[in-house]
């Protein structure tokens, strides 16, 4: 693999947190996630909700596939690099399935794991490899698909997160969690983040030492995803004064 824009070793200057490209690429999924919103009605009708959803859906898919590729081409797939357990692998594939099935179970748990995790990877992004690297375009595609397929079947279709998805997606956390762990211990993998901190600069420098971060990481989710759903109650409650929500 002699392409500097795909090999494995980096061969150009490294990725740099809030470079020009970064703020484009944070632009560009600004934008997208304005043109979904302004385009939230006419993408209501049946034909067009299905053509969207399936587009968006080959689009996350599509980006996996090319990360497994890339990594059989360039001779490096491992169990410990290339399994998606990370967060963000995983919320990809069920925001994946989410659009093609349109599970409101699925999106219980993408909408505050999904658009907390992307949107925190997007501002800053474990990536070493600068633009136009494959593993550079690869990485905002996948992260900003999964911010706006939930914001998809949050403007469109219409869901609504309840204080009891907020549970649910905590427990997921937690059911990743204990799945990853032992996975790390046996490969020396960093799945979830938990072995150890990851090497660029991230919210997790500032909640302490491992494993403690662990417990405060589990914290500042419960606090981010409460944040997230707070709209949702006081819009809820708004409109139905007398009414409690679950």
């Amino acid at each position: 693999m002699n392409s500097p824009y795909l090999s494995y070793t980096l061969a150009l200057e490294p990725f740099q947190l809030f470079s020009p490209s970064h703020l484009i690429s944070l632009l560009l999924t600004v934008l997208l996630a304005f043109v979904l919103f302004i385009c939230r009605r006419m993408l209501r009708k049946p034909s067009a909700d299905v053509l969207a959803r399936s587009l968006l859906a080959g689009v996350l898919a599509l980006s996996e596939l090319c990360f497994q590729l890339w990594h059989v081409w360039t001779n490096t797939w491992s169990i410990g690099e290339a399994l998606p357990l990370q967060l963000c692998s995983v919320m990809l594939l069920l925001s994946m399935f989410m659009l093609l099935t349109g599970s409101y179970r699925l999106y219980e748990v993408t909408f505050f794991a999904g658009i907390c995790g992307a949107t925190q990877a997007l501002l800053t992004p474990e990536l070493f490899y600068p633009f136009p690297h494959f593993r550079f375009i690869h990485f905002f595609v996948a992260h900003a698909g999964i911010v706006l397929a939930c914001l998809y079947m949050t403007w469109v279709r219409g869901y609504r997160p309840t204080f009891a998805s907020v549970l649910k997606s905590m427990a997921v956390l937690n059911l990743l969690l204990l799945i990853a762990l032992p996975v790390n211990h046996w490969t020396g993998a960093n799945y979830l983040f938990v072995s150890r901190k990851p090497e660029n600069p991230s919210l997790i420098d500032f909640l302490g030492p491992h494993p403690w971060y662990i417990l405060s990481l589990e914290a500042v989710a419960l606090v981010l995803f409460t944040l997230l759903y707070l709209p949702f109650r006081l819009r809820r409650r708004a409109a139905h004064p007398k009414r409690l929500d679950a």
